[in-house]
């Protein structure tokens, strides 16, 4: 099962001229989302500098219930690419509509902010294996 980064309720003040939810509300729940995940990979500041890809696919209303789910598909040196979907629930019901994804590239900062190498995935998994090692997990 897939667990959203965010969850949110779409209100009045997230729609656009015409009464839908603004694209621009939508991207920017999907630019925190994939920022969450760039931070708690890279264990410190990261900036997006890019977003690709985007798609708003399906229309979204006033109070549907909108799930962010993120996943990172590519690390360079300093750099993170993360794909993301937007999933909208109805309000009053269960069915799921697909309104957006895309993919936004991140960079890891340092204190002066300058990009920083982002820890290997094999560093970060060995580390957290060791860490729950320890607390006899």
């Amino acid at each position: 099962m897939r667990v959203p980064l965010i969850r949110v309720t779409a209100m009045p003040a997230d729609t656009n001229p015409y009464g839908g939810v603004f694209g621009g509300w939508l991207m920017s729940q999907m630019a925190l989302a994939a920022g969450s995940l760039a931070s708690r990979h890279s264990r410190g500041k990261a900036v997006v500098v890019a977003a690709d890809e985007l798609r708003f696919i399906g229309p979204m209303g006033v109070g549907d219930e909108l799930s962010v789910f993120a996943e990172l598909v590519k690390q360079g040196r300093s750099s993170m690419r993360i794909a993301v979907e937007a999933v909208a629930r109805e309000r009053d019901g269960d069915r799921e509509t697909k309104v957006a994804s895309g993919e936004f590239t991140f960079v890891a900062l340092d204190e002066n902010g300058r990009p920083r190498a982002v820890p290997s995935p094999r560093s970060a998994d060995a580390e957290s294996t060791l860490s729950r090692k320890g607390r006899g997990e």
